[in-house]
């Protein structure tokens, strides 16, 4: 598919899509006519980009992780640097926090919800 295709699929603008392929976030194959190709498993890692994005890491950061998240892992491992693992040590504590909030408001959320229908039920069943 073309970048204005796999923009309006992403909710990406195409100059940010190029942004990621400058910065080695996304390999679109080329095309005999030179022409990019952003194939179907590009959707995808787009959001997962975003995600870790949107999560605090760096673009550096994500170049380094983004193999862990192919099926099957191609990472291959190199003596990495203190500072990248502190890095993705204090991210992932981040993550951590945010979903243990997020946990937090869904449970509320539901036990709301739970109230709210058993109030409707039992107004339902009438005196």
């Amino acid at each position: 598919m073309r970048i204005g295709r796999l923009a309006e699929r992403t909710g990406v603008p195409p100059r940010l899509l190029r942004y990621y392929e400058e910065q080695g976030l996304l390999v679109p194959e080329r095309l005999p006519n030179g022409y990019r190709d952003y194939g179907e498993p590009l959707v995808g890692r787009v959001a997962q980009i975003r995600g870790l994005l949107d999560a605090g890491l760096t673009t550096s950061i994500i170049r380094q992780i983004l193999p862990c998240l192919d099926d099957p892992c191609t990472i291959h491992v190199r003596d990495a640097d203190p500072d990248l693992i502190a890095a993705l040590e204090h991210q992932r504590e981040q993550m951590d926090a945010k979903i243990a909030c997020l946990t937090r408001n869904r449970d509320a959320i539901s036990a709301y919800l739970d109230a709210v229908r058993r109030r409707r039920s039992r107004d339902d069943e009438g005196p």
